[in-house]
C-alpha cells in the first residue's frame, strides 16, 4: 500500500461539484491499494501516519504527531499511485488492486485511523474527485507498506 502524506492547514474534496469531505489542520492522505496488499498493510500505514512527528513544536521543530496537535485526516483513494511508467508514455495500472479489493482495503484504512482516535473525512471511492489543499511547509512524504519488510 502506498501513501502520499501532505501536512495541511486545510483540505477538502469535491465530487460532481459537491463537497464530500473537509478537514482543518491535519494530513491529506492519498492512498493507493496494490494487488499484493492486505488489511495489515492498511493498519501499518495508519499507525505509521498517525505517529509521524511532522508537526511543529514550540521551538519550530517537526516534533509532534497528528494526535498531539489534534489533527484530522482526509483520506482519498488514488489507484494511480501504482502507475508503472517504465514502458512508453501511457501508464500501466496492472499492479493496482482490482476495484472490489481496493475498496475493501480503503475501508480497512478508514477503520484503522478511527481505531487510533483520529477524525477521518473521505472522498468517494472510485469517483472522479477534485482535491483542494493548503500544504503547510510544504511537507509531503511518500510511504510504502512494503518498506517495513526490507532490512535497513
Amino acid at each position: 500500500m502506498r501513501a502520499v502524506v501532505q501536512r495541511v492547514t486545510e483540505a477538502f474534496v469535491e465530487v460532481e461539484g459537491e463537497e464530500v469531505g473537509r478537514i482543518g489542520l491535519g494530513l491529506l492522505v492519498l492512498l493507493g491499494e496494490g494487488q499484493k496488499d492486505t488489511v495489515e498493510d492498511a493498519h501499518y500505514l495508519a499507525r505509521k501516519i498517525v505517529s509521524l512527528r511532522i508537526f511543529q513544536d514550540e521551538a519550530g521543530k517537526m516534533n509532534r504527531s497528528l494526535k498531539e496537535v489534534g489533527g484530522e485526516v482526509l483520506l482519498v483513494s488514488q489507484f494511480t499511485l501504482y502507475a508503472d511508467t517504465r514502458k512508453g508514455n501511457r501508464p500501466s495500472f496492472i499492479k493496482a488492486a482490482p476495484p472490489d479489493v481496493g475498496k475493501r482495503l480503503y475501508e480497512a484504512a478508514i477503520e484503522a485511523f478511527l481505531q487510533q482516535g483520529v477524525h477521518v473525512e473521505t472522498g468517494i471511492y472510485g469517483a472522479h474527485m477534485r482535491v483542494h489543499l493548503v500544504n503547510d511547509g510544504p511537507v509531503t512524504l511518500l510511504l510504502d507498506s512494503e518498506e517495513r519488510l526490507r532490512p535497513r
